[in-house]
Formats: C-alpha cells, structure tokens, sequence
C-alpha cells in the first residue's frame, strides 16, 4: 500500500470544492466522468449530480466500488478518500495487474452533501430506502412510541422530552434505544432515520449505474464510506452484506478478523432495516458479492444523535432564520459527521486505502477464497 499524495488536499470544506477535486483527480488519472444530474441545486446554487467514474474494463471479472456520500455531508469523508486513491498511481497499477476494475461512486446523495444533512431532498435516510414498496414496510413501534421526543416541538427539548428517552433506556436498555431511534422507521416523514415511501432519487440513480457497470461481473467488491460511529478516527470495517456465513468469512479473509457484524450484535450500528447494499444481490445476481462499510468515528455516539435531531427540528421549522440559533446547530451537525483536522484525515485515508488494496487483493484471488 502506497498514498503519498498530500492528504489535506484531498478534501474540501464544500460539496461543490469536493466535487471540483473529484473530477480533476479522475481526469488527471485519465478517467472519463459519467454525470448524473440532480433535479435540483444545492445550497450556493450549483449543479448537483452522481458522478461516476471506472478504472478498468467493461468487461472486467472482478470490479471494486468505492462510494461515498450515502448520508449525505458524511460525503466529506468518503469524497476525500476517493481524491487519494485517484490520486495513488500503484493502487491504479495493482488494480489492473489484479484485472480488477474499479468503480468511483462520488456523492450518491449530492443534495444532502451540498446542504450538510445526512438526508435526501426528501428527507430520507438513503440506507433505508431500498424496499419493495409495493409490499408491508417494516414497523417500528420504539420509534414510534418516542417520535415527538426524538423529533420535540422546542430545541432544545424540554426535560419531558430527555426523561422519556432515559425512562425508555432505563426500561429496555441502551441499545435498545439506539435501535428504535437507528433501526430505520416508515411513519413518521418529519422524523429521524425515516425509509420514505417511494424509491429515492438517490435510489433510482444508483441502480442505473449499477445496471450499466456491475451486470456483467462475476466477483463484485463494495467499500461504501460513512462517518458518525465509534471512536474519533477509526474506521470500523462493518459486514455489509446478507447474513451469509461465506460471505462473512469471505469479508474476513479480505479485510481481517475484526470486520464486526449487525447479526452478531459486534457492530457499533444497531440492526438496521432497508439497507443499501441489498440492492447487490439482487442488481447483481450475477456476483459473488462481498462488501463492508467503512465507517469512521468522529464524536461520541449520544452527540452523533443529538447533532441529527437537531438538525431535523430546524429542517421542521423554516420559520427560524440566520439566527445564533441555526447557526450552532448546523456547526454541531457538520462536527458530528467531518472532524476538519489533518490527524484526522490521515487516519481516514490511510485505513481507506489499505482496505482498498485489500479488496483488490481479495477479488484478484481464486473465486469463494
């Protein structure tokens, strides 16, 4: 493994600087950019799109997905590990020694990424989305039963609203907690890691590239890149595939022993319901599909959730203008989610990379090693 690229110039303080970067490490490592436009623009007024961009060919036996911005304004992140691995001219060359081509997705949820939220234009939780909404969703009845105090009426929320999260915990225990307000809920729009009702934009967009790049594959790896979870800086290597015992142990031949898991209960994430990924095994039946999410640590997980409940009572009430008030809020949520600090940084591309050369080494191996 090999970044020698100056770390710092990887990442961007907006969506639009990370998308200018994008497309300029692509181009200077020769690759095309195919664009997918956005409905809308983003918060300075500029075009929003899913930019897409492969090393390797059509062709290719084995392809690798690196995407970023699933949720959003963790796009920070993601985006500046897929500026250094454009940017790594060895990772290029084990890549095509491997023959295994590689597939950057930059910015899945652009809109989320342009105006610091972890949600869609619809206010959807992307990693939720992916349902057959033609059938029953998932209920949720923790979060249904603490909806107004997850999502008050007055921020900061009252000492009501606090007590009936800590009587709730006290009852069935932390994780408990973090699963109804996590898990993934369905009735509740104005709320907190909502699935929606309809396939997102986001949704729609990703299984056309998909269609286009990962049909014709027979061994499919995926790194999708979070932040929010665990301690500052580390990236923990969470299991992101069905509870498949050869997938598991295929994901731990690549990445090491310490890729956890939302079956076993070892993950950081609660189990969660309407997970992305999902759409591999069914998008690319074709593969054999191994993949996890690298998700970086920033700030401790009671302030992770408290910076998004925030945020989603200030997107409740457009009434509140340039205000002291907003301003914190959205300073506490961009915090949560981007630690702005080279040691930071350092340690999200040096891990995001060696996982990288780690799935080339993986899908370069014989096939159901």
């Amino acid at each position: 493994m090999s970044i020698t690229t100056d770390i710092d110039r990887c990442f961007a303080s907006t969506y639009a600087e990370a998308r200018q970067k994008f497309l300029a490490a692509a181009d200077a490592a020769g690759l095309d950019v195919h664009s997918h436009p956005h409905p809308l623009v983003g918060r300075d007024g500029e075009a929003l799109a899913m930019d897409v961009a492969r090393a390797g060919p059509a062709d290719a036996a084995s392809l690798l997905i690196v995407s970023s911005a699933c949720h959003g304004i963790e796009g920070y992140c993601g985006s500046g590990v897929q500026n250094a691995l454009l940017a790594d001219g060895a990772f290029a060359r084990r890549a095509a020694e491997a023959g295994v081509a590689v597939l950057y997705i930059h910015a899945l949820n652009p809109w989320g990424f342009s105006f610091n939220r972890r949600t869609t234009h619809e206010n959807v939780d992307l990693n939720r989305n992916w349902h057959d909404f033609s059938r029953p969703l998932p209920e949720n009845p923790g979060y249904d039963e603490l909806a107004g105090y997850i999502v008050p009426e007055t921020w900061p929320p009252s000492a009501d609203a606090q007590a009936a999260l800590e009587a709730y915990a006290r009852q069935h225990g932390e994780r408990a907690l973090q699963t109804a307000i996590s898990g993934g809920q369905y009735n509740h729009p104005q709320g907190i890691f909502y699935g929606g009702r309809n396939p997102t934009w986001s949704q729609q967009t990703l299984r056309h590239v998909l269609a286009e790049h990962a049909t014709r594959c027979s061994r499919l790896g995926w790194i999708d890149l979070h932040t929010g979870l665990g301690p500052s800086g580390h990236g923990e290597r969470i299991f992101a595939c069905r509870n498949d015992a050869a997938a598991l142990a295929r994901a731990r031949a690549w990445w090491g022993d310490a890729v956890t898991s939302i079956y076993d209960g070892s993950s950081s994430s609660s189990p969660l319901v309407g997970l992305m990924w999902s759409v591999a095994d069914e998008a690319c039946a074709q593969a054999e599909y191994t993949g996890i999410a690298l998700e970086y640590g920033t700030v401790p997980l009671g302030e992770m959730l408290e910076s998004l409940r925030g945020a989603q009572w200030l997107e409740n009430h457009p009434e509140v203008g340039d205000t002291p008030q907003r301003h914190e809020i959205e300073r506490r949520m961009r915090a949560a989610f981007y630690t702005e600090t080279p040691a930071w940084k350092q340690r999200i591309v040096e891990q995001g990379a060696e996982a990288a050369w780690q799935a080339v080494q993986g899908l370069a191996a014989t096939p159901g090693k």
